[in-house]
């Protein structure tokens, strides 16, 4: 029982594919190939989430063990930072998306830095699972593709 979804398995699929025209299977590669290129631009995404998330817990981390008073300079941009004073270090404000900031203890703080980590792991490994499934079916049509070409020009 081969279906044409995302499950099943390789073998159940090459009849499938085998049973397609020239056009058909150019569909199904350039489709797949395209679903391969989205899913690894996903994959570049959640990495930089997650780095940039590793950045922050340590900055929280860093921040924790600073004194009172400390001087300090704080970033208001990629690029620019301004001269500050360390105020209180046992609340920071945890950007939560859409320009929206919420008041947070520095334990909550780092608590959330970690629960998104670890999202961001869990949704990266269950794309990585995906964009492997598609590459093998790309692969698949595209020696499907090749094989049927050659018949063709060995018949003309």
């Amino acid at each position: 029982m081969a279906s044409r979804g995302g499950g099943g398995a390789v073998a159940g699929r090459i009849p499938e594919l085998e049973k397609m025209s020239v056009e058909q299977l150019k569909a199904i590669k350039e489709q797949t190939d395209l679903e391969v290129n989205l899913l690894q631009d996903s994959l570049t995404n959640i990495r930089t989430a997650t780095t940039r998330l590793d950045l922050a817990s340590i900055a929280l981390q860093d921040l924790s063990i600073r004194p009172q008073g400390k001087k300090m300079l704080v970033p208001l941009t990629a690029s620019l930072y301004v001269p500050g004073t360390l105020d209180d270090a046992e609340k920071v404000l945890v950007d939560v998306g859409t320009g929206y900031f919420i008041e947070k203890t520095m334990e909550e703080g780092k608590d959330y830095c970690e629960r998104k980590i670890n999202l961001l792991k869990s949704n990266y490994d269950q794309l990585l699972e995906v964009a492997s499934k598609k590459k093998s079916i790309a692969d698949e049509a595209g020696m499907v593709l090749q094989a049927k070409l050659k018949q063709l020009s060995a018949a003309s």
